[in-house]
């Protein structure tokens, strides 16, 4: 009786270490030029073009793997347990500063071809983070700290709509941040008096700039 091979712990580790690479090198061409083929992702992981089509059929499926990998960064970020709060200001804080690192590397994603990614798909992954931020928002307006003349739903996806253009400005170079100044522009444009709000991502970020 033949046995069909079974693939050992090092070969899978090996195929999961290509497939990053893969993938980081298609951050940085795509990042440097939307329009990059596979041939120069490949050259760039230091790869054969075949060796890219082993992992993935083509630019579709690696762009799907980008998203894939984006949308597993937002959950693991927004999955991170934190000390409870009642404060909406500083829970929004926190939602801004903790999606930020993730939006920051995988921001290349914003400037592929719409039909690269599709609004269902894009919608899809952001839903978390979307849907977190509205139940803040609402708790928020409760609260008196956020604007009132605009309905949660509609307010969240305002503040969506700022937080991927600035993400879209550092990839024009127009804009440079760890997420502290966009996380104080945030609350500012939910209606947060700029004091606080400075003072309030303040006392969330650790001296070496670590979001507690």
């Amino acid at each position: 009786m033949t046995r069909t091979p079974v693939s050992t712990a090092p070969e899978r580790s090996r195929t999961l270490l290509t497939r990053a690479r893969i993938l980081g090198a298609a951050r940085q061409e795509l990042g440097r030029d939307p329009d990059s083929s596979l041939s120069d992702i490949a050259e760039a992981a230091g790869v054969v073009r075949r060796t890219v089509y082993g992992h993935f059929n083509g630019r579709a499926a690696l762009v799907e793997g980008l998203v894939e990998d984006a949308a597993q960064a937002l959950r693991q970020a927004l999955a991170v347990p934190r000390v409870p709060v009642t404060d909406a200001v500083t829970e929004m804080a926190r939602l801004v500063l903790a999606v930020w690192p993730v939006g920051d590397r995988y921001r290349i994603l914003l400037r592929l071809a719409p039909q690269d990614l599709g609004a269902e798909r894009v919608a899809e992954v952001l839903a978390p983070a979307r849907d977190m931020a509205e139940a803040i928002i609402l708790r928020g307006r409760q609260q008196g700290v956020f604007r009132a003349s605009v309905p949660p739903a509609v307010l969240t996806r305002a503040l969506e709509g700022y937080l991927l253009g600035l993400l879209d400005c550092v990839n024009g170079g127009a804009w440079s941040d760890d997420g502290t100044a966009t996380a104080t522009a945030a609350l500012i444009a939910m209606g947060v008096d700029g004091d606080r709000a400075a003072t309030c991502v303040r006392g969330l970020v650790r001296p070496e700039g670590d979001a507690v």
